[in-house]
């Protein structure tokens, strides 16, 4: 069980991690508080957090649909309204599913998929070699597969006309609109997972144009975009092959536009 790191008063926490601009000291004082194992662990994540660190950094954890999702530094950190996104990707499928998580971070949104579809088959695949070695702890131990490589490049070639899920949570900042998210995002997760481009959508565009020969008949693309962002997405979508449409979460803030390949397409 974790120390009691008693000599480190949660008030003094508190009081710390608010003068840092912590918006939710409290909470964070508690994560940090029952996560250490020890007094100078606790000090030094204190420190940390206070030094500007993402607080999943930090923790080395982050939860994401209910589980809790290893983060490792320098990796994407999985945001709560991409749930949106697993939530309609779960309605769309079905037990033993064919699941591919591409640009996947962390592995969160495939793992989440995981445990909500039985008997589900999850690949995952990204481009940037410290999120693959993260998302390997998370997507090893239910089964799954993890490659590193460009988009649909590293995909075993047996999955094309076969995958029922396809969720790619590609990076949908435009390029000129980076330097503005705040500091835990811009100086602590990598640039490849949030600039899309001049517009966000460049990556996008990729994914949507070769999908369809990716996807079985009837299967489901799911990427989450910016609001502004969903009407060039949805052609995209359309000149890809796939019937889109799209899917908002107010309460999430969450867009998600799905296209389907059509059964009777070639």
């Amino acid at each position: 069980m974790p120390a009691s790191p008693s000599l480190l008063p949660l008030s003094a926490i508190v009081t710390r991690l608010r003068a840092a601009g912590c918006v939710f000291a409290e909470d964070e004082a508690r994560l940090l508080t029952s996560t250490a194992m020890s007094q100078s662990e606790l000090a030094a994540m204190v420190d940390r957090r206070v030094a500007g660190l993402p607080l999943e950094h930090v923790l080395g954890w982050a939860e994401f649909c209910g589980l809790r999702v290893v983060v490792e530094p320098g990796v994407f950190v999985p945001r709560r309204r991409t749930e949106f996104l697993v939530a309609q990707a779960v309605r769309l499928a079905g037990p033993g599913a064919v699941v591919v998580d591409l640009c996947c971070g962390s592995g969160a949104v495939g793992v989440a998929l995981t445990a909500a579809l039985e008997g589900a088959q999850l690949h995952a695949a990204d481009v940037d070699p410290a999120a693959v070695r993260c998302a390997r702890r998370n997507v090893g131990p239910v089964g799954g597969q993890v490659y590193e490589g460009d988009l649909f490049g590293p995909l075993p070639a047996a999955l094309r006309g076969g995958v029922d899920v396809l969720a790619a949570n590609v990076p949908y900042v435009p390029t000129g609109e980076v330097g503005l998210l705040p500091p835990e995002a811009r100086e602590y997760e990598p640039r490849v997972a949030l600039d899309g481009g001049a517009d966000g959508l460049d990556v996008l565009r990729r994914v949507a144009g070769a999908a369809s020969r990716w996807l079985a008949p009837g299967g489901c693309l799911l990427i989450e975009t910016g609001e502004r962002q969903a009407p060039g997405a949805v052609e995209a979508f359309a000149r890809g092959g796939l019937a889109p449409r799209v899917a908002v979460s107010e309460e999430l803030y969450a867009t998600v536009v799905i296209g389907t390949r059509p059964v009777d397409s070639p």
